[in-house]
């Protein structure tokens, strides 16, 4: 894309709690009007989790922006499920808004596991090869009259253009606190390099809370608020965010990633570090060391690979 997006204003976001959940519940679906209605800890920034008795979660967006992608999801994740070797969230039912709650929402199936980390992983090589069989197998799903970049999903499948403000606002804010050099020369290099025109289908947010594992083995890939068809490079992020230098290694080998997508991905990446990293600046916690581990470990893989 040539243009760069306007990605707007802030959203702004509402708040929910379980008693308009479960008034909801009872308006729409009053089958559930009986089960309990809990939220879940960590639920998420776009939407709101509630688990629905023991079997289902709803998930409300928790502003307009973020409710664009509800029509989505309810579209596309079936026909994407079929396709796909692991689970992922398949909408049992679309709620509509309610007196009290101004958006369309989602019930779904609770897929049980537990959150990736760099600790629970059992095998680092194999959770890397299994994760690129995923994306490999989304990336294979026919992209024709898919859901194009757009405000629905922050742009993701676009210019990485589109988020350079924000990395400037970044690096200015990092300026003596890292090594800022270092990352305008990957930021330059990932927004010079230039993606074919090959639309292929992403996931968006590739985070490690939106990948579960069962005895340390990826299990399920949720939270699809973001997937999309276009540049599927905003989806290798996840290579430097939470894999091993072996594992990322491995992941690369088994999506056949060539040296631009790389490029981009690795943009991507730091996009969402020196972020992480500005938000936590005069910190000292563990949120911070994350942040600060990940751009470090940025900077060492470029430098391995430019020689």
């Amino acid at each position: 894309m040539n243009s760069t997006p306007d990605l707007g204003p802030v959203p702004q976001r509402i708040t929910v709690d379980a008693e308009q959940v479960r008034r909801l519940i009872e308006d729409q679906f009053p089958e559930w009007a009986g089960l309990p209605v809990r939220p879940v800890a960590k639920g998420g920034w776009d939407n709101f989790t509630f688990r629905l008795g023991d079997g289902m979660v709803a998930r409300l967006p928790s502003a307009a922006e973020y409710a664009l992608a509800v029509d989505k999801e309810q579209h596309w994740l079936p026909a994407l499920a079929a396709r796909l070797p692991l689970p992922i969230p398949v909408p049992l039912a679309k709620g509509r808004p309610g007196t009290d709650y101004p958006f369309p929402w989602s019930i779904y199936p609770w897929i049980q596991g537990e959150p990736a980390s760099a600790d629970r992983i059992a095998d680092p090589v194999r959770f890397a090869l299994d994760l690129a069989g995923f994306l490999a197998a989304l990336q294979s799903v026919d992209p024709v009259d898919g859901p194009r970049p757009g405000r629905h999903n922050w742009f993701r499948g676009a210019t990485l253009r589109t988020y350079d403000a924000t990395v400037q606002r970044a690096l200015t804010a990092l300026d003596g606190h890292i090594d800022v050099g270092a990352a305008r020369e990957i930021w330059k290099t990932a927004l010079d390099t230039p993606w074919d025109g090959t639309d292929r289908w992403f996931h968006g947010d590739m985070a490690p809370g939106n990948l579960l594992l069962d005895g340390g083995e990826l299990a399920a890939v949720i939270d699809f608020g973001t997937c999309g068809v276009g540049d599927p490079s905003c989806d290798m992020a996840i290579a430097w965010t939470l894999l091993t230098a072996e594992g990322r290694q491995t992941f690369r080998e088994r999506l056949s990633v060539d040296e631009e997508t790389w490029a981009r991905g690795r943009g991507w990446a730091l996009w969402k570090a020196l972020v992480a990293c500005a938000q936590t600046v005069d910190r000292s916690d563990e949120e911070s060391a994350n942040a600060r581990r990940v751009l470090y470990g940025i900077f060492s893989e470029y430098a391995i690979n430019r020689g």
